[in-house]
């Protein structure tokens, strides 16, 4: 697999083991009307899978989790072009809520739990789209995945760590009981070996509870160890995708996302910006 020189399709092999869950058709995103930042992205999330998107800061990661998710408007932001599939069906134009009720729960970048509210108040309020009846059950979920959790359930979000913060984001996504877990940055501002920890859960969570994730990072390493394929953006637009094992072998994905140079030595910041100004796929 070598980069291209524009913009790559994705590619249909990895859907062949399920269906498609997701799917972004030549989406195009302006902001204000006038600022372009999605600019013809493609991309397919299959049923169970995990799904790496990948990129710098600026390449447009969070803003096709908010196509996705619905929540553009709210950041006088709009879809274009293209199409937004789920499962089968154009969402392109549906509300943010109605997705959630359709099964799509975001974990948005920052955690944004609501600090003044204990724990508990915290998972319950990710519930609001589900029967009263299923609060007390998904909160027991909640819990037996996250015991950490069911020990603070008293305290006060804004009290809790940043990895505890990450972990309450996450249950209080899983609270509306989501078929397709997006996550923004869950890796930022957590120390390496709190990282490791936050993957290990995203890849349970794949595995045991057979949920499919779509996770947006700027740590390729860690994300790449647990996604079975992954997307490179740059500028808006896909220019490198895989298997996770075949972006993790290819040379520019080592150098420039993994640090790791031709010799296995890493790279000095002054080598990466260098690069950015020479690179070869755009």
């Amino acid at each position: 697999m070598t980069p291209e020189s524009h913009p790559v399709a994705p590619s249909a092999a990895h859907t062949a083991d399920g269906g498609t869950m997701l799917a972004l058709n030549n989406v195009e995103v302006i902001y204000d009307e006038v600022i372009l930042v999605l600019r013809g992205l493609s991309l397919v999330v299959p049923e169970g899978s995990i799904i790496a998107l990948l990129g710098s800061n600026g390449a447009g990661k969070s803003t096709t989790l908010k196509a996705v998710s619905g929540l553009l408007p709210s950041e006088h932001g709009e879809v274009t072009d293209g199409t937004v599939m789920f499962r089968d069906q154009d969402i392109t134009r549906m509300d943010a809520a109605r997705r959630v009720n359709h099964g799509m729960s975001l974990c948005m970048e920052g955690r944004h739990v609501f600090e003044h509210l204990t724990v508990a108040e915290n998972l319950i309020a990710g519930a609001y789209t589900q029967p009263r009846s299923q609060t007390s059950e998904s909160l027991d979920e909640v819990y037996e995945f996250f015991p950490k959790l069911a020990e603070l359930r008293q305290r006060t979000a804004g009290y809790l760590s940043g990895g505890e913060q990450q972990m309450l984001a996450i249950g209080r996504a899983l609270m509306a009981r989501p078929t397709l877990l997006m996550l923004d940055e869950p890796s930022l501002g957590l120390a390496p070996l709190l990282v490791r920890e936050m993957f290990g859960y995203i890849k349970r969570l794949n595995v045991e509870r057979g949920l499919t994730v779509l996770v947006v990072e700027q740590n390729a390493r860690r994300a790449l160890e647990v996604a079975d394929h992954g997307y490179i953006m740059e500028q808006g637009r896909i220019v490198l995708e895989g298997s996770a094992a075949e972006l993790q072998a290819n040379p520019d994905v080592k150098e420039f996302y993994l640090g790791v140079g031709e010799e296995g030595g890493g790279k000095s910041y002054r080598d990466v910006k260098h690069y950015k100004r020479r690179k070869r796929w755009l």
